[in-house]
């Protein structure tokens, strides 16, 4: 009687099923983090446009620039973004 280990095909069959396994799993790991990385930069990124809009928009109004305020507008038409939980 063999044992069920001793088989010659069953033990390279685990250790590729084990790696194909562990593989999918960290791909899916890093496709999430990926995801998430990105959807972090891009609220870093709207958030420092906004900013240099803003100081933009102050720069203007100290050098008395006809077109003052500008940002306030835009802000008025598109509304703001909110964040999604």
């Amino acid at each position: 009687m063999t044992s069920f280990f001793r088989l010659p095909t069953l033990l390279p069959t685990l250790n590729l099923f084990a790696i194909a396994t562990s593989t999918l799993y960290l791909r899916t790991h890093l496709d999430r983090n990926l995801e998430e990385q990105e959807a972090r930069l891009d609220e870093i990124e709207g958030t420092l446009r906004g900013h240099i809009g803003l100081i933009e928009d102050a720069l203007d109004r100290i050098e008395g620039k006809p077109n003052a305020n500008r940002q306030e507008e835009l802000y008025g038409k598109r509304g703001r973004d909110e964040k999604g939980t």
